[in-house]
Parts: structure tokens; C-alpha cells; sequence
């Protein structure tokens, strides 16, 4: 009886510093997306965002909190296999991802491969980790290695394709982009991370590919909007005006504006609008949708662009 009080005072302390943690960083990335824009709109032109929607950062999911506190339990425990172990610490090391804690997550996958090194995902989640932190051929390394043992973990060759593009190596990012793109021809996502690339190289032959690659896609699907904004068939407003359609929760509205905000960035990065972009890449933080790539990936554009303005 006293074993199992102190069990469970152990996990409702442990759930309890995990909420207070997060509502504390809710709060911070809040704070930071208000006062960012506040300064936007004191220094850039007042066309900038104008009649952007908006949405309340998305609240972590207290059920993965728990499951986190339940899995530190299950870990302390003597009887488990090398096996199980490395299963435990890739699914809590998921769940610290999808919080948005990074460094947690990332001591998790690197316990899980070293108790089980023939883990694909982990040196996937690994990979990204590493373009995160711009350590790009360390990614490329560890997202071969992905490849390696699994030839058919298709997000592999999106996430090592991402991985060099922002390393500069767009012909060879084409590369793993098309082979994605082949294994989902209908995929909008797919095609417009392989229009980037191409982009990268040469605008025009990027935009006609990009058109010949929309024929495949779906016009009824929401994130069809997104090629019909960056081939020119529908205006920023329009997009906009359509943006909530089908949505059935502040979550997959959040999400939506999420990959919204951060494709947005990128088109009007691309066009030399940098403050529009910054803009846009900040709104995408804001969302807290941390499991999302666009999620990720806007905080490293802004890292970048930080680094650009600073050199």
C-alpha cells in the first residue's frame, strides 16, 4: 500500500512539473510571437500581414505528460529486456518531441540506438535533430543510416532531401524529393518540397514542373490551395478567406495555419520579401503545432536569417 502511494505521488509530481513547465513555455513562445510582431509593425510598411488569421497556441496534450511519467516509471523497473528498453526510450523520446522538449528527446533516441542500434526511426528523428541544429552532415549520416535499414521508410528521403536543401545541396535534395514524390504522386506536401528545391536551382523550370506535378493532385483537397497560391491561380487573400473550410477543431485549424503561415514565408522569402517571411516564419512558431516539419523548420529559417543579416 505505502509502495503504491508513493507511486503514485512519484507520477502526479512528475505530471505536475511537466504541465508547468509546458504552460510556462506556452506562455514564453506567446509572449515572444506578440512582441515580435508589435516590432514588425513599427518598423516595416503596414501592408506587411494585415488580416492574418490567427489562433491560440495549440495546448500540449496532457495525456502524453502522462504517458511520459508512465514510461520514466516503467524504465526505472529491473526486469526489462534490451529490447523493451529501447522501445520505452523511443516512445518517450517521441513524446518529449511532439512537447516540443528537444534535448530530452534527443538523450532518448540516443540511449534507444545505442541498447538497439537497427531502430530506422530513430536515426530518422535523429537526422532531423541534427539539421535543426545545422550539423548537416552528421543528418546526412544518420538518415543514410535510416536508409539503410529500411529501404521503404519513404519520410527518410523527405527529411534527408530537407536536410540538404538547407545544406546547400539542392541538386542532390531533387534527387531524394522526386523519389518521395514517387511513392505518392497526389501528395501536394511532396510536390512543393521538390518545386523548393528545384526553385533553388531555376525558378522557371521549378514553376513548370510544378504545374505539370499539380495535375495529379486533388482540387478538392485543402492543401491543393497551397500550389493554386504559388502557381498564381488564387491571391493571398483568397487563400486566406478559404483557410477554415472543413475544419473541425482548433487543433487542425492550428495545424493548418501552421503549414499556412510557413509556405507563405517561404514564397515571399523567395521574392525577396524578407520581412513578410520573418513575419510569417514567427506566426508558424507561434502555432506550437511542434510535431509539424513546417513547424521545425521555421525556427531554423529564422536562425538562418538571423545569421545572414548579422554577417
Amino acid at each position: 500500500m505505502n509502495l503504491t502511494r508513493q507511486l503514485m505521488s512519484y507520477l502526479f509530481a512528475t505530471y505536475l512539473g511537466i504541465r508547468i513547465l509546458m504552460r510556462l513555455k506556452h506562455l514564453a513562445l506567446a509572449s515572444f510571437a506578440i512582441l515580435s510582431l508589435s516590432a514588425c509593425q513599427a518598423t516595416t510598411k503596414p501592408a506587411a500581414i494585415i488580416n492574418v488569421p490567427f489562433t491560440a497556441p495549440l495546448a500540449s496534450d496532457f495525456r502524453n505528460e502522462i504517458a511520459i511519467a508512465r514510461f520514466s516509471e516503467l524504465l526505472n523497473r529491473a526486469d526489462l529486456s534490451t529490447e523493451q528498453q529501447a522501445k520505452l526510450y523511443y516512445d518517450r523520446g517521441v513524446l518529449f518531441d511532439s512537447l516540443g522538449m528537444t534535448t530530452l528527446s534527443r538523450i532518448d533516441f540516443n540511449r534507444a540506438v545505442k541498447l538497439k542500434p537497427d531502430l530506422a526511426e530513430v536515426y530518422n528523428f535523429l537526422g532531423i535533430q541534427h539539421t535543426l541544429m545545422q550539423q548537416y552532415e552528421k543528418a546526412y549520416e544518420y538518415f543514410d543510416s535510416a536508409i539503410e535499414l529500411d529501404q521503404e521508410h519513404e519520410y527518410a528521403y523527405l527529411n534527408r532531401g530537407i536536410a540538404l536543401y538547407y545544406g546547400d545541396r539542392a541538386t542532390l535534395a531533387k534527387d531524394d524529393f522526386k523519389t518521395f514524390l514517387e511513392r505518392s504522386p497526389n501528395d501536394p506536401y511532396r510536390v512543393l518540397w521538390l518545386y523548393l528545391a528545384q526553385a533553388a536551382q531555376d525558378k522557371t523550370q521549378a514553376l513548370a514542373s510544378l504545374k505539370a506535378n499539380a495535375a495529379a493532385l486533388d482540387e478538392n483537397e485543402w492543401a491543393y490551395q497551397l500550389i493554386a497560391l504559388y502557381v498564381g491561380d488564387m491571391s493571398e487573400k483568397a487563400f486566406f478567406s478559404g483557410i477554415a473550410d472543413g475544419v473541425s477543431s482548433q487543433q487542425e485549424y492550428a495545424q493548418r495555419l501552421c503549414e499556412a503561415y510557413f509556405y507563405l514565408a517561404k514564397q515571399h522569402q523567395a521574392a525577396g520579401e524578407l520581412s513578410i517571411a520573418t513575419d510569417y516564419f514567427k506566426l508558424a512558431l507561434a502555432t506550437n503545432v511542434h510535431e509539424f516539419i513546417e513547424y521545425k523548420y521555421a525556427r531554423l529559417e529564422l536562425e538562418l536569417m538571423a545569421s545572414e543579416s548579422a554577417g
